[in-house]
């Protein structure tokens, strides 16, 4: 029997254990609210505390990026899932301002882990982009369904942390559908130093800033709405529910467009679009102006970062660039509100919009390169041609399974590898080149 009713297993642990990590940064805005208004902590010290969290899933991202595959991928998953359990939950079982913090730092840790381990996991998978669009229309509706229900429930900052505590217990019994320890296609993958050096720090790099650009907004997004927009707290929640909508929306269309355009075209025109969206936004005025800005932001932002994981994960197929890509993007949402905080105090909102506006644009730039780079160049028929005629152009058109010497269309061109030939006196005649044939045996 082979292997293939497993995969499918393995794909929702992967799914459940990527929803689990994410679940604190996408709560992160009713966490901070909960912190501020429970434990009676300025916005800047339930901010500071939001940041704390997400330094330690950062931390935990790039710790597992080196030791994850010696672990294994049940353990580390199962301990991550014990760390966001005992964690959050401790933290929300306390009003001792230090508990709280000690609380929130072990489940960031703690999610970190697990967001480590569900990258490295799906990187490893046939299609990574697909994969990662799963678990971001999990995430995503497991965190709209949450901002739905928290309001209703008792005051005081434990409900969300509860919250996030409660999905690491239902998650642990998918971790049983982990490999104990790293195999199967990784076995195929070579050893070694890290692979596109040169690209993958391009990426991290980038997928910081875009994901503090991002993140800084989000922060004061609530603030816009109330203090230069006027609109009631009612009318602002109404506006985040239906950009969660729209998320859902977003992530749906990123996994039915998948690798049509390839990954350069959504991430270079996603992050440009997402630039206006902020500007947009950072600037309203009204609701209409406000409601357009954050809705179509909240739209563009899963798709971009559907791209940028599946581009990650294609970086090294043992999934060490998707784990520091995800702990640079930790990094990066967990100094966002700090950010967001000290530019919208210091050149207004609209002043914050339009730095952040320009750096959007600046780190399209970059991430759009390496997403060419990784990519190729594409084979059209003009190259099969060139490489195996005819014959060559049918094949690689066909969508029936086809050998996997056989490169179909839209795969990267194969590099050629050049081979020595004599010059000078020793020269060889043209006649003693000839065509290979079956029949010929040396």
């Amino acid at each position: 029997m082979s292997s293939r009713p497993r995969v499918p297993g393995a794909l929702v642990a992967l799914v459940a254990l990527f929803t689990a990590g994410y679940l604190a940064p996408y709560l992160l805005p009713t966490v901070v609210g909960r912190l501020s208004a429970g434990l009676g902590l300025t916005p800047s010290q339930a901010g500071l505390v939001g940041s704390v969290l997400l330094l330690g899933s950062s931390c935990a991202g790039f710790t597992l990026a080196a030791r994850g595959e010696r672990i294994g991928p049940r353990r580390a998953a199962r301990a991550g899932l014990v760390a966001m359990a005992v964690g959050y939950g401790s933290a929300a079982a306390t009003d001792l301002v230090p508990l709280v913090v000690a609380g929130a730092v072990l489940g960031g840790l703690g999610s970190g882990t697990a967001t480590a381990v569900a990258a490295a996991g799906i990187a490893g998978q046939r299609d990574p982009h697909r994969a990662s669009t799963l678990g971001l229309l999990s995430v995503s509706a497991t965190a709209g369904a949450l901002y739905l229900t928290l309001p209703h429930l008792a005051g005081g900052h434990a409900p969300p942390l509860l919250a996030i505590s409660c999905a690491a217990a239902l998650v642990w019994p998918l971790t049983g559908r982990l490999p104990s320890a790293t195999r199967g296609n990784r076995e195929a993958a070579p050893a070694g130093p890290l692979p596109q050096r040169r690209a993958g720090a391009v990426l991290a790099g980038g997928i910081l800033c875009w994901s503090l650009a991002q993140n800084a907004l989000w922060g004061v997004s609530g603030r816009i709405g109330l203090t230069q927009a006027g609109l009631s707290e009612v009318t602002v929640g109404a506006v985040f529910a239906v950009a969660l909508g729209a998320g859902l929306v977003g992530v749906t269309a990123a996994g039915a467009l998948g690798s049509r355009l390839g990954r350069a075209v959504p991430i270079g025109g996603g992050t440009v679009l997402i630039a206006g969206c902020v500007l947009l936004s950072s600037s309203a005025g009204d609701l209409a102006s406000f409601a357009t800005g954050e809705i179509l932001w909240n739209a563009l932002y899963p798709v971009v970062l559907s791209y940028l994981l599946g581009l990650a994960a294609s970086l090294d197929p043992r999934g060490r660039w998707a784990v520091l890509v995800g702990a640079a993007s930790s990094l990066g949402v967990a100094c966002g509100p700090v950010t967001g905080s000290l530019l919208s105090e210091g050149a207004g909102y609209p002043g914050m919009g339009t730095t952040l506006c320009a750096l959007l644009l600046l780190v399209a730039v970059p991430m759009t390169a390496v997403a060419r780079h990784v990519s190729g160049r594409p084979l059209v028929p003009g190259t099969v041609r060139r490489r195996g005629g005819a014959a060559g152009a049918v094949l690689a058109g066909t969508a029936a399974a086809t050998p996997p010497t056989v490169p179909q269309m839209g795969a990267t061109e194969q590099e050629v590898t050049p081979i020595p030939v004599p010059v000078g006196r020793r020269r060889p005649a043209k006649s003693a080149f000839r065509l290979a044939r079956p029949s010929d045996r040396g």
